[in-house]
């Protein structure tokens, strides 16, 4: 139900949904997740308002319509809440952000979240490193025989996730509700997981929507993973050049690759893409929605929407086998891919061209 007393407030995409592409293909800029919260979950907590999505795309308006309400509207790049100590707030304003901004989100969420709340208590089987304060467990968590270091951040743990015995985590860390951590995974902090995920192997300063797996051995690092994406046993993602030489990324505004400033920048996965086992992954590289990688070798750091392949070459995957492999994928987390959900995914489909 609607609360009538409070205003209405328009998050709009503005630049950066061209910007935050691919991510942005399939969701306004406001329901992009950095730690515990979207951004316009957490534009919510600091300020309530009734806030809604004003997105840079016509065909996000059915699944995301805007509110008529509205009476103001405010930049959904802008992480609320936060302060880069020259006084102006934060903003997302490349793909980069996303994970380089990922521990200042935490630690306001974390403050957010808890505040005037008890944490679950950590069981003995485990062993805690630094302040208790910094660490909150949701009811309905399993948390058993996991090293956890509060040290450099807080850890928070989502209802109904669970971390696997042997598992060591270093803050600032949030895992989503719902998440599962296999056993012996090793996640260095910043990294923000979201909801009903899988996650294993080594991760550090991972941004990861939901719904994505990343369950086995291999390397991920400072990167960002949208929905229903599965990386493979084995995959690994160079984070790093070998002459640590400044990254350069596939910008889609430019329609070429830019500079970043970094010397560490990892993978960027769209929602619904794939690595099969074993890939190997350059460093930087950007997938498109829909994307599937597999074979040996290293594929370009850039793979348009919609395509399957290896270092061999990519073909444009069929719109109808690509909605059925989401609409199966989907079901293994009793979701369903609906006639809206299709509908935006099939004018992504027909935006491919425009970006390649």
């Amino acid at each position: 139900m609607t609360n009538n007393s409070l205003k209405h407030i328009a998050l709009a995409d503005g630049e950066a949904r061209e910007a935050l592409l691919p991510l942005t293909f399939t969701r306004p800029v406001a329901e992009i997740r950095m730690g515990i919260l979207t951004m316009a979950e957490r534009r919510g907590m600091v300020e309530p308002a009734c806030y809604s999505p004003l997105v840079g795309a016509d065909y996000l308006a059915e699944k995301y319509p805007a509110d008529p309400e509205a009476t103001a509207t405010l930049p959904a790049a802008e992480i609320a809440g936060t302060d880069d100590g020259s006084g102006s707030p934060l903003r997302i304003a490349a793909l980069h952000d996303i994970f380089s901004l990922c521990g200042a989100a935490i630690e306001v969420d974390f403050r957010l979240v808890t505040k005037g709340r008890t944490s679950a208590p950590l069981s003995s089987t485990n062993t805690l490193i630094g302040p208790a304060s910094n660490l909150f467990i949701e009811e309905g968590a399993t948390v058993e025989g996991v090293v956890i270091s509060t040290t450099g951040g807080p850890v928070y743990i989502g209802a109904g996730a669970s971390i696997g015995e042997g598992t060591c985590m270093r803050g600032p860390i949030a895992i989503g509700a719902g998440t599962i951590v296999n056993m012996g995974a090793r996640i260095y902090g910043p990294t923000a997981i979201g909801p009903h995920c899988r996650i294993g192997g080594e991760i550090n300063n991972v941004v990861m929507q939901g719904y994505s797996n990343k369950a086995h051995e291999g390397f991920l690092g400072n990167a960002v993973v949208g929905e229903w994406c599965n990386i493979g046993a084995g995959c690994n993602a160079s984070n790093l050049k070998n002459d640590y030489t400044e990254v350069k990324q596939w910008s889609y505004p430019h329609r070429r690759f830019v500079k970043t400033w970094l010397i560490h920048c990892g993978l960027v996965m769209g929602d619904h893409s794939k690595a099969g086992i074993n890939t190997m992954l350059n460093t930087a590289t950007v997938t498109g929605v829909g994307v599937n990688i597999h074979g040996t070798g290293f594929p370009r750091n850039f793979v348009a929407s919609f395509s399957e392949g290896s270092a061999a070459g990519f073909d444009t995957v069929p719109l109808k086998k690509f909605l059925d492999t989401a609409r199966r994928v989907m079901a293994r987390r009793d979701k369903e891919l609906t006639p809206e959900d299709e509908r935006l995914l099939t004018a992504v489909y027909n935006l491919t061209e425009t970006y390649r």
